[in-house]
C-alpha cells in the first residue's frame, strides 16, 4: 500500500473521496462515449462524405465533447471546494488554521504515488467492502463552537473557584500565623516581666541579708567592746575589714546589677545571678566563721 503520511482514518477518507472521483470520471467518460455513438448513429449513414460534411461533423462533435469536459472540470473544482469547506469548517471548530501548498498539486512524484495507490490498493475487494462501512465525513455542527466555548468557560470557572479556595486557605493561614505571633509577643513580654521581678526580688533579698549581717557585726562589736578592751583593736580591725568587705560586696553587687541589666536580653541571665549569689554566700559564711573564732577567743 502506498503511504501518504496519514493515519488509518484519514487514509480511509482519502480512499472514499477517490472512489467518488472515479465514479464521476467513469460517468463522464460514458457520456463522451455516448456523444461519439450518437454521431455514428445519426450522421454516419452514407458511404461517402465530402470534406465539408466531415468538418461539420467533427466541429459538432468537438463542441459537444468540449462542453462535457468543461462541465466535468467545473464540477470537479466545485466539488473540491465543498470538500475543503468541510475540512476548514471542522478545523475552525478547534481554532485551527489549515494551509495548502498549491505548488504541491503539480508535484509529479506525488501524482505518481497517487496513481500507484489507485492501481494497487484502491481496487482490492477489501477496500470495496470497507467503503460500505466507512462513515461519511462529519458535517459541521452549528452548536460545536458554542459547546466548546461553554466547556472552556466551565473549566475556567472551576479553576477560578479552586484559586479562590486556595486564597481563602492562605488568608486563614496568614491570620493564624499573625495570632500566633501576637501570642508569642505577649508571652515574651510576660516572661521578661516575671524575670525582672524575680531579679529585683533576689537583689532585695541579698541587700537585706547583707544589711542584717552588718547589723549583726555591729552588735557583736558593741558586745565585744563591753566584754573585753583587749580585743577592741582586733574587733575594730575586723569591723573595718567587714565594712571593706561590705563595700566590696556592694560594689560587686552594683557591678552585678549592671551586668544583669546589660545581659537581661541574653539567655544566661539566671546563671550569672546564681554565680554572684553563690560568691556572696561564701563570703558571708567566711565572715561568720571569723566572727565565731573571735568570740571563742574572748
Amino acid at each position: 500500500m502506498a503511504e501518504f503520511g496519514f493515519n488509518e482514518h484519514h487514509q480511509n477518507e482519502t480512499i472514499n473521496y477517490m472512489r467518488f472521483a472515479r465514479s464521476k470520471r467513469v460517468l463522464r467518460l460514458k457520456t463522451i462515449d455516448t456523444c461519439f455513438e450518437d454521431l455514428k448513429d445519426s450522421r454516419l449513414v452514407e458511404e461517402t462524405f465530402t470534406v465539408d460534411e466531415v468538418r461539420d461533423m467533427l466541429d459538432g462533435l468537438q463542441a459537444v465533447v468540449r462542453g462535457e469536459v468543461e462541465t466535468e472540470l467545473i464540477d470537479t473544482a466545485h466539488t473540491n471546494v465543498l470538500l475543503l469547506r468541510q475540512l476548514f469548517s471542522q478545523a475552525e471548530k478547534f481554532y485551527l488554521r489549515l494551509q495548502a501548498d498549491i505548488s504541491e498539486l503539480e508535484n509529479r512524484e506525488l501524482l505518481e504515488q497517487v496513481a500507484e495507490f489507485e492501481k494497487t490498493d484502491f481496487k482490492s475487494t477489501n477496500k470495496v467492502n470497507q467503503e460500505i462501512s466507512k462513515p461519511k465525513l462529519a458535517p459541521l455542527n452549528e452548536g460545536g463552537v458554542s459547546e466548546l466555548l461553554n466547556k472552556e468557560i466551565s473549566r475556567l470557572q472551576e479553576e477560578n473557584e479552586k484559586l479562590k479556595g486556595r486564597l481563602r486557605t492562605l488568608e486563614s493561614q496568614a491570620m493564624s500565623a499573625m495570632d500566633e505571633k501576637s501570642q508569642a509577643e505577649r508571652a515574651l513580654k510576660d516572661l521578661q516581666k516575671i524575670q525582672g521581678e524575680q531579679q529585683l526580688a533576689c537583689r532585695s533579698q541579698e541587700i537585706s541579708s547583707l544589711e542584717g549581717t552588718v547589723s549583726a557585726l555591729q552588735e557583736d562589736y558593741q558586745r565585744s567592746l563591753h566584754a573585753s578592751a583587749a580585743s577592741q583593736k582586733d574587733l575594730q580591725q575586723n569591723l573595718v575589714s567587714a565594712k571593706h568587705d561590705l563595700l566590696r560586696v556592694q560594689d560587686q553587687l552594683a557591678l552585678a546589677e549592671k551586668e544583669l541589666e546589660k545581659k537581661f536580653q541574653q539567655t544566661a541571665a539566671y546563671r550569672n545571678m546564681k554565680e554572684i549569689l553563690t560568691k556572696k554566700n561564701e563570703q558571708i559564711k567566711d565572715i561568720r566563721k571569723r566572727l565565731q573564732r573571735y568570740e571563742s577567743d574572748e
